[in-house]
């Protein structure tokens, strides 16, 4: 048993004293209800029924109402409630269907008083009348509400939601006759048992299931919703349309809430699944809880403050089988645990800066740093005496503008709009996207994406219409030319050497170049006889500069370089080398013999500038013509997480869609999903919804991709009653007229709808379209004047 700080109230007369402390249970809890004397509270759940006194070291079990040799589903409850004003009447919601009183009064073990059996399905809330000591109200799964006056054996009012499942029901403290009710549509209900055929006001309280409600003690009009949207709202049911005034934001969908006594800001919440702990917020203060309870180390299932009037000591139950006392004292403060300071850029470059008064000179004895423009903008809060974070609330936000124009962000909202990211080829798009980067004066990412278009893009030239040089002292080849023929060059430029070969010869070549023993090796080095394909060639290292082998000057001459003879060994030759070359016309004629191949004539036509060129054929590129785009992967990868780095998440994104697999493959899931999001959180606070969409829809993340598949709601009103639709179909269920009628034909429009959002009045496409061809009246003859552009 933990014994922590001891806490008395004084509460008319009468004292509460505790600490924090727990017992444990004997099964699983789901509901918690506390006697109006606070010494007792009842747990049920569907294996346990037990009464617990609370005294001032520890629980001490009082009664087990689950008495029988049988066990029965009358037991199992789902919900239980003990009355405020008879400290012997409790009430309980069985998983079958059946609410059951209980008489503590009575003599007998057994405590049972009476069975309503009318719900078809399990009752999920039963609750008292505040002032009423004979009427009980409960909500089922079967869609409707039930209220019993226990005087009588059947129930006299059936109120129906027309939902499918009613989660909870709660009676208003101030008014007498009015219940609100929550539903797994998301709606809210308020009823006046009076009128069990129709609610008095309904509306759409969360996006999902609303899975409790609570009035406030205080405050007649405030009622406090919580939903599988994670969120708690407080709503003002004093205007003429339900007002939501306050939101809390929590991390799992809230399963109970209850406001805590004598604090008029402060409500309880607990978890239906995920988080374990308990909150108390201040609705003022939205994202961080005042208090948080962390003794439960599974789901809390139910909670309550032990009195009414004292906000110091809350009870809870939970699936851990255990049942807590708290002590609000005892309670950690994730407030004190938060960051004091703010720093935050504003979408157009503004800085804004918060931290608590102390830390933030006056703004005249603050001392501008030299990148000031000028003097911040100061926004002090006034503090409230009666809040009870006033000590931590005192703050002072300075704001720092940019200069105008120096901060504009023109160029991100024309690169979003004017990039192509999908629809033609991947050469198309890259050449598309650097003429934009172009044109906003983006070179680096021009250049970006020229060189994407090279690696990904660039056709291989054909291998056999290479001339590769290797200059001396380089182990890299440069492509020269195409080949040439003797026959498109002057005559006269000096000896000429040639290497014979006969047909169909098939050998490896190695060439020894320089001499640094730099050798070329030629597999596979066939021709053939009446190939028309012109042979390629390779020029050996030369001294001087490199354009003299692209010009092949014949003023250049290098009389003075050794001649580079072709080692004997290195080749194993079948026929012996020429030494004596034949003169211009002879090699002329046996060009043009027809019993000499096209690539032999080619080759007998080469002519060096010098003897100080070594010249040969081959028939294929000594190298492949380019890299394969994977071996620029790592390369690619790397330059997307640089971009992402600089801020520049826009062509990370970009490049990420364009190439699509090619790179996907390199970059893990969640970096991507990180990009993907800061940029549509970008193009959305520039309102660029329609680039927004396509990024989604192209987005090569599957977290991404189903974004436009989640969170769409459409809310549909009648247009004759203005009412709320429900989903079983376009007939309003309350003036039965069918809501989507063609004001122009007068028929039911089943495909797509068009309406005015001035008269609401509408009908098929193309007959408003015609209809507005000649006449700007609405055709249903309200008298406003339409308009479809």
């Amino acid at each position: 048993m933990e014994k922590m700080s001891r806490v008395t109230t004084a509460l008319s007369g009468s004292a509460l004293t505790g600490h924090t402390m727990h017992c444990h249970l004997d099964a699983p809890a789901n509901a918690i209800s506390v006697c109006r004397d606070a010494a007792q509270v009842v747990v049920a759940g569907r294996s346990i029924f037990k009464i617990y006194a609370i005294e001032e070291e520890q629980f001490v079990e009082k009664l087990n109402l689950r008495v029988g040799r049988k066990p029965s589903l009358n037991l199992s409850c789902a919900d239980v409630v003990w009355h405020q004003m008879d400290e012997n009447l409790l009430a309980t919601a069985a998983t079958n269907g059946v609410v059951v009183t209980w008489n503590l009064g009575r003599p007998s073990r057994n405590k049972q008083d009476q069975l309503f059996t009318e719900h078809k399905r399990t009752v999920n809330k039963v609750c008292f009348h505040p002032s009423e000591a004979h009427v009980l109200l409960s909500g089922s799964q079967d869609g409707f509400m039930k209220c019993f006056d226990l005087r009588k054996k059947d129930s006299v009012s059936t109120f129906s939601g027309q939902s499918e499942s009613v989660r909870d029901v709660q009676f208003s403290i101030r008014d007498y006759f009015t219940f609100a009710s929550t539903f797994e549509n998301g709606n809210v209900q308020l009823w006046d048992i009076r009128r069990p055929d129709r609610c008095e006001r309904m509306f759409t309280a969360h996006n999902g299931p609303v899975f409790c409600c609570d009035w406030h003690p205080e405050d007649r009009g405030w009622l406090a919703t919580g939903g599988r949207d994670k969120m708690v709202k407080v709503w003002d049911m004093t205007t003429h349309r339900a007002k939501e005034v306050h939101c809390v934001q929590t991390i799992a969908s809230v399963a109970r809430v209850k406001w805590r006594p004598e604090c008029r800001h402060h409500l309880a919440t607990c978890s239906m699944m995920v988080d374990h702990n308990i909150y108390v917020w201040d609705v003022r203060r939205p994202f961080v809880p005042a208090a948080m309870f962390e003794e439960h180390r599974d789901v809390t299932t139910g909670i309550a403050w032990r009195h009414p009037h004292d906000p110091s000591f809350l009870l809870s139950g939970s699936k851990d089988s255990t049942l807590c006392q708290h002590l609000f004292r005892d309670a950690s403060q994730p407030v004190e645990r938060a960051n004091p300071e703010g720093l935050c850029y504003g979408l157009f470059g503004d800085l804004a800066f918060a931290a608590k008064e102390s830390l933030v000179a006056t703004e005249s004895g603050r001392k501008p740093y030299a990148g000031d423009r000028r003097h911040p903008i100061f926004f002090k809060r006034k503090l409230d005496p009666a809040e009870p974070f006033a000590g931590l609330a005192s703050s002072a936000l300075s704001v720092f503008e940019m200069e105008p124009g120096s901060g504009s962000m023109s160029w991100f909202v024309d690169t979003a709009e004017r990039y192509a990211l999908a629809g033609r080829p991947l050469a198309e798009l890259c050449d598309h996207n650097a003429k934009v980067a172009r044109e906003l004066g983006r070179n680096q990412v021009a250049q970006t994406w020229t060189m994407l278009r090279i690696i990904y893009c660039s056709p291989g030239l054909p291998s056999t219409n290479l001339n590769h040089s290797v200059g001396k002292g380089s182990s890299c080849g440069l492509p020269l030319m195409n080949s040439f023929n003797l026959k498109d060059m002057s005559q006269g430029l000096g000896s000429e050497t040639r290497l014979d070969r006969s047909k169909g010869d098939t050998r490896s070549d190695t060439v020894l170049l320089d001499s640094s023993a730099t050798l070329i090796t030629n597999e596979d080095n066939e021709e053939t006889e009446g190939s028309d394909v012109p042979a390629d060639y390779l020029l050996g290292d030369v001294d001087g500069e490199e354009d003299e082998l692209y010009l092949l000057d014949p003023e250049h001459t290098h009389t003075e370089e050794p001649e580079y003879v072709l080692p004997q060994e290195a080749f194993p030759l079948r026929h012996e080398i020429v030494d004596t070359p034949p003169g211009p016309e002879h090699l002329q004629d046996k060009a043009d013999s027809p019993h000499v191949s096209g690539s032999e004539a080619d080759a007998a036509s080469l002519a060096p500038m010098d003897s100080s060129f070594s010249l040969i054929s081959v028939s294929h590129a000594l190298y492949d013509s380019r890299l394969p785009p994977d071996f620029f992967s790592a390369l690619v990868c790397d330059m997307l997480r640089f971009y992402a780095e600089q801020g520049d998440v826009q062509m990370a994104v970009s490049v990420l869609i364009v190439l699509g697999e090619r790179v996907r493959k390199d970059i893990d899931e969640q970096t991507q999903e990180h990009w993907y999001t800061s940029y549509i959180d970008l193009l959305q606070r520039f309102c660029l919804w329609n680039v927004s969409n396509q990024v989604v829809k192209l987005s090569t993340s599957r977290a991404i991709s189903c974004l436009n598949q989640a969170s769409t709601t459409l809310h549909v009103n009648c247009s004759h009653c203005k009412r709320p639709m429900s989903s079983r179909g376009w007939v309003c269920d309350r003036c039965h007229r069918c809501a989507s009628m063609c004001a122009v034909c007068h028929h039911v429009v089943k495909g797509l709808f068009v309406w005015c959002q001035g008269c609401s009045h509408g009908g098929h496409l193309q007959h408003i379209m015609k209809w507005l061809e000649g006449s700007s009246h609405c055709p249903a003859g309200c008298g406003h004047l339409c308009e479809y552009s």
